[in-house]
């Protein structure tokens, strides 16, 4: 399959692959450094893959590879031997390579030689630059043939290439060596305990054929234009210290991610987005950047805000059923810098979700409670307005009050929800659900849309909209417990399909439900008990699927895998309904599963269960970092903190229920409202400093907009 409904997992890229990142920029390789082209490897810039290969040898051996450590997402270090010609195990010559991706790539070539005698040494670079689409690279599909010339100019190697109309071209420098069309050679000798030491640079060259000063370090402080830029990340959002050390670690590799997941606007330099993830979708995505942006809310709330911006830029003005565009719909995916017609159909965006545009106003719903001023959530009102629009003439086609998803064309994605994987709806025997689908979290989307809009309306003072959305919300609750609830089961049908069955699966979608409050009081301890059964949590976390459904596979994709995004929510719904023994259980079991991987929670991670297997087992193809994967360690923690605020109403909430597991915790410089505040809680016992005036700290949880609306509208009857 090609285009949109490839599956959404990439290819394997090898065992033990380094992927580095910065913005929109990345570099995968294999664990000694090198790079190949016929994997998909290389460093990608603008969607582009300006390297495709970059390979070592000494004395024409590669290298064997014995570490490979990620410094920063976007610095690497890589060490290795050059293995002996005459039979001896231990080689003498090691090889260190650090490296740094940005608008291309910088790397320092170190050669150690600790032998008593001195080491003649051939150090050659082979350089190969095929300037493929990234979908082509991640789908192992490259078609094009570039016209390919290479240019030696002293210590620069331009290599440019056209196809038809299109002209790419990068410079390689390489000081003092002796650089011919094919590759980039120093001839050294190395005194005994001797070393030897260069530095490399690619980039996307100049019109003077030079390389772009991207790895410029000025003020002669040894920081790169990254580190900078990582410098103002950290010192913009909170500074924690947790007892418990390893989950202190994990919310801190969590900020790292995230802030290298941050991509600019071209458009708008100032607007900082979230990216989907590494290393394939490093680009706006609707439904992830979405997400990503409301679980980082207490880390960054301006996030949210620029990635709200950016998508209202691009909400969808006609109806385009190749793109599957339509008026008011919030889109799944942008190329922002380049148009990548050979992934997106010959336009730089695609429509085909279902979720993102009742997540676009749910989250300006939630950036609307954190103090922006009046006039910046304001100017987003049309576009929340073009939103609901959008869901009554557009996401419910056949006017039964329920959004669903079919697709416009047959290049488009499958299944639109978050689950967007071919096979990713099924009945509980294993069938595949057939469109048009209505999912049941995104009937919750659009319940929280409702209310969120209802109460900016009542706050407002537009008392007939915020009407007229309350009762849209109430009817589709009510139709919602009628329609979706299987009482002999004790659980909710993922979706109706399209002749309006119930899709009686047992997923873990329904926990999106109970977050957002979809789910009535009486039948919630049921979802709960289900959703912590032995066939849903596999010690580890919830299941994407039970383990007795049909279609289960612990190593698939979305039918048995674990999502640590998915299990964030789901524990957020847990607390939302009292459940706070079963939520901590989750929490903990991912933070212990984050253990395993350096405190980095993939993507996601196949569903074994914790008694059979020690540690998560790695999903093959999973994304990481990625971006709601980093940000769900951010939503565990501050949901057991019941952290949350509504600043208009004057409100900021805090009342853990933290297992003592964690220990005591300390935030510095938390952003509230413009400002920065101190959080502790010691032994339990919450504590703030630094709240503005007009914000009072209080226990409980902060009223739902369900509960505002439902005030409001009482209000208004008497």
């Amino acid at each position: 399959m090609a285009g949109w409904n490839a599956d959404t997992a990439a290819g394997p890229m090898g065992a033990g692959t380094v992927t580095l990142v910065e913005g929109a920029s990345f570099c995968i390789s294999l664990p000694n450094g090198d790079i190949h082209g016929e994997l998909p490897h290389g460093v990608f810039f603008r969607d582009t893959r300006i390297l495709s290969g970059w390979r070592l040898t000494v004395n024409g051996q590669a290298l064997e590879s014995l570490t490979a450590e990620t410094k920063e997402p976007y610095r690497g270090a890589f060490v290795g031997r050059i293995p002996r010609r005459d039979g001896h195990a231990d080689s003498t010559l090691i090889v260190e390579r650090l490296r740094e991706v940005g608008a291309g790539l910088r790397e320092r070539v170190t050669v150690r030689n600790y032998s008593l005698i001195a080491a003649e040494c051939v150090i050659a670079m082979t350089v190969e630059a095929d300037f493929a689409d990234l979908f082509e690279v991640k789908e192992a599909r490259i078609q094009r043939r570039w016209d390919e010339t290479r240019q030696v100019d002293g210590d620069s190697l331009t290599i440019s290439a056209r196809w038809k109309d299109v002209r790419k071209s990068i410079a390689v420098g390489g000081p003092g060596a002796d650089i011919t069309t094919e590759a980039i050679t120093y001839r050294v000798s190395l005194p005994p305990h001797g070393y030897w030491s260069t530095v490399l640079t690619v980039g996307p060259s100049t019109e003077e054929g030079r390389p772009a000063a991207a790895f410029v370090r000025s003020d002669g402080d040894g920081f790169s234009p990254r580190d900078r830029r990582r410098q103002e990340w950290v010192d913009k959002i909170p500074v924690l210290q947790i007892g418990n050390r390893s989950i202190e670690r994990t919310l801190r590799r969590s900020y790292d991610d995230l802030g290298a997941l941050r991509i600019e606007d071209p458009h708008h330099p100032d607007r900082v987005v979230v990216a989907a993830g590494a290393p394939w979708f490093m680009t706006l995505f609707g439904r992830d950047s979405l997400w990503a942006a409301e679980m980082a809310l207490p880390v960054d709330p301006s996030l949210a805000l620029g990635t709200l911006q950016t998508l209202a830029d691009h909400q969808g003005t006609i109806v385009d059923p190749i793109s599957e565009e339509e008026p008011g719909k919030i889109l799944h995916e942008v190329r922002l810098d380049v148009s990548s017609g050979l992934s997106l159909g010959g336009k730089s965006a695609y429509y085909g979700s279902i979720d993102a545009t009742p997540l676009f106003v749910l989250v300006l719903g939630s950036v609307s409670r954190w103090g922006f001023a009046k006039d910046t959530i304001d100017a987003l009102l049309p576009h929340a307005d073009r939103a609901l629009d959008w869901i009554r003439d557009y996401g419910d086609r056949d006017g039964d009050g329920f959004v669903e998803y079919e697709r416009l064309n047959p290049q488009g994605l499958i299944n639109q929800g978050w689950k967007d994987s071919w096979d990713g709806i099924n009945f509980a025997d294993g069938r595949l659900a057939e469109p048009p689908i209505a999912l049941c979290e995104v009937q919750a989307y659009v319940y929280t849309a409702y209310q969120s809009r209802a109460w900016m309306a009542y706050d407002a003072g537009d008392a007939a909209l915020g009407d007229e959305l309350a009762e849209r919300a109430a009817q589709l609750k009510r139709q919602f417990n009628e329609q979706f609830w299987i009482p002999e089961r004790g659980y909710y049908a993922v979706a109706l399909d399209g002749q309006k069955r119930q899709v009686d699966a047992c997923a873990s979608n329904m926990g999106h439900c109970l977050w957002l409050g979809l789910i009535d009081e009486d039948k919630a301890p049921l979802v709960a008990e289900r959703l912590m059964s032995p066939e849903m949590f596999s010690g580890w976390g919830v299941r994407t699927l039970a383990s007795d459904m049909g279609a289960h596979n612990p190593a698939s994709y979305h039918n048995g895998s674990v999502w640590p995004h998915d299990n964030a929510l789901i524990v957020a719904g847990l607390l939302r309904y009292g459940f706070i023994a079963e939520a901590q259980r989750i929490s903990t079991a991912l933070l212990e599963a984050a253990e395993h991987s350096e405190g980095r929670l993939p993507e996601l991670f196949c569903g074994f269960s914790r008694d059979d297997y020690s540690a998560p087992v790695p999903y093959p193809t999973a994304c990481s970092p990625q971006a709601w994967a980093a940000t769900a360690p951010i939503l565990l923690v501050t949901s057991l903190m019941r952290y949350d605020t509504h600043v208009s109403r004057g409100g900021f909430w805090l009342d853990p229920v933290l297992p003592e597991s964690y220990g005591d915790i300390h935030i510095t410089n938390a952003p509230l409202a413009g400002g920065r505040i101190t959080i502790d809680i010691a032994n339990s016992v919450p504590s703030v400093q630094g709240l503005p005036e007009d914000v009072a700290f209080l226990r409980g949880h902060r009223p739902w907009f369900a509960e505002l609306v439902e005030g409001a509208t009482r209000r208004r009857k008497t």
